[in-house]
């Protein structure tokens, strides 16, 4: 069984590459040049980092807590090594997933920016908030929508530009769901306010009550959040990568210190020292899925 290993947290690295790799699928027709792609669930973190260097006595915590990974075999959560610290003012360590919508079976019709339900679905949405569609017969009308103004319970606008299409019966509307590429939440207590900001990042972790438990996914913010309300605050939340699982209503998501759970690439593991027992080290790694 897999187990967390505590990386030390000083000295910080010196270099780092940060990445994040999506799986996609292209086709281009050899007669028209079109192309066509097909997203993938694939899509995840990595890294390759270096340390600076570093005396023995201090680089003996390094290398023990790397000897206690072997190789892929155990976890450690680790965060962008250059956005440690958000920019956003918000001002608790963890956000609530709120989820505003879920209807397993409604018709819908689009129109332009235009989404019309066939049952009071929408009441409880609030500009900001980001809807995810599935079920309608045109692609561009499915996936996730932020609202931009919530019109009735039944008629929003959105920011996706929609086809026209009419009286789809059986769709789903839901938010913080897997797939989704944003997350309605709510700030963690009342007296909880502030704004987060895009590049900031926030991770999903697995517990509704404990703020400290491990974490299921590292996102980045890709748009500023809009902020509605009080008592508590509502956030919309642009996200990259989409989430991959459909976290509980409550769930806690870290924004202080967020971190994502990660192992190593290699199953080897080395450091370098010179004559003067001067150690440096570089590893790379990535997400666990």
């Amino acid at each position: 069984m897999s187990r967390i290993i505590t990386m030390p947290t000083s000295p910080n690295f010196v270099q780092s590459t940060f990445r994040l790799n999506y799986t996609v699928a292209t086709s281009a027709s050899p007669f028209s040049g079109k192309t066509k792609t097909q997203e993938f669930d694939r899509v995840f973190w990595e890294a390759d980092v270096q340390t600076p260097p570093m005396n023995r006595s201090t680089f003996s915590e390094w290398q023990a807590w790397i000897t206690r990974l072997k190789g892929g075999v155990n976890h450690f959560q680790f965060a962008d090594p250059d956005a440690l610290t958000n920019t956003g003012t918000y001002g608790a360590a963890t956000l609530k997933t709120a989820s505003r919508v879920t209807n397993a079976s409604v018709t819908l019709s689009f129109a332009t920016n235009t989404i019309t339900a066939g049952a009071n679905t929408l009441g409880s949405n609030v500009v900001g908030d980001y809807i995810h569609v599935s079920g309608a017969h045109n692609a561009e009308n499915n996936g996730t929508h932020k609202i931009t103004t919530a019109t009735s319970a039944t008629v929003v606008v959105v920011d996706t530009d929609l086809t026209t299409e009419s009286n789809t019966a059986s769709c789903t509307v839901d938010d913080n769901v897997k797939g989704a590429e944003g997350l309605n939440l709510t700030a963690d207590s009342n007296s909880s306010s502030g704004t987060i900001k895009q590049g900031d990042y926030l991770a999903v972790l697995s517990s509704t009550s404990d703020v400290d438990s491990n974490p299921v996914q590292y996102l980045l913010v890709t748009e500023d959040a809009t902020a509605s309300g009080s008592n508590p605050v509502k956030y919309g939340v642009r996200t990259q990568p989409k989430l991959r699982t459909s976290p509980t209503n409550g769930t806690r998501v870290r924004f202080t210190s967020p971190k994502g759970r990660f192992r190593l690439n290699d199953n080897s593991v080395e450091w370098t020292a010179n004559r003067s027992s001067i150690y440096t080290l570089s590893f790379s790694c990535h997400e666990v899925i």
